[in-house]
């Protein structure tokens, strides 16, 4: 039997309140608290563009995360803005799922080179 349109729509926001920027970050937070991280929150009202959270790590390393939500793309201005952080030899990572968010911090746990 066809699945009906409101439970196909319930099931979309279901999956859309999961996959979330807001839902991503709230587990990079979490998730980076967990292992002894700091996920700042970054915001500059001088320039626009810059990746969403700050990461200090142990030994005084950091990394820029730029969240997304589920599927989505840094838009041009962000691109921008992780070019110039890379050329500065910062390491930008782009998540954009919970799983991304598993990986990163599993790589910051076992202390392996991003």
């Amino acid at each position: 039997m066809a699945e009906s349109k409101n439970a196909a729509a319930a099931r979309r926001l279901g999956r859309l309140a999961t996959d979330s920027e807001k839902i991503i970050e709230r587990y990079l937070v979490r998730a980076c608290a967990a292992i002894g991280v700091k996920a700042l929150k970054y915001s500059n009202s001088n320039e626009s563009g810059f990746p969403d959270r700050l990461l200090l790590l142990h030994g005084g390393s950091v990394v820029w995360v730029e969240l997304k939500s589920k599927g989505r793309h840094p838009s041009a201005l962000q691109k921008i803005r992780h070019e110039e952080l890379s050329r500065m030899g910062h390491r930008v990572e782009v998540i954009d799922s919970k799983q991304g968010v598993d990986d990163l911090v599993n790589t910051l746990n076992h202390g392996h080179s991003l």
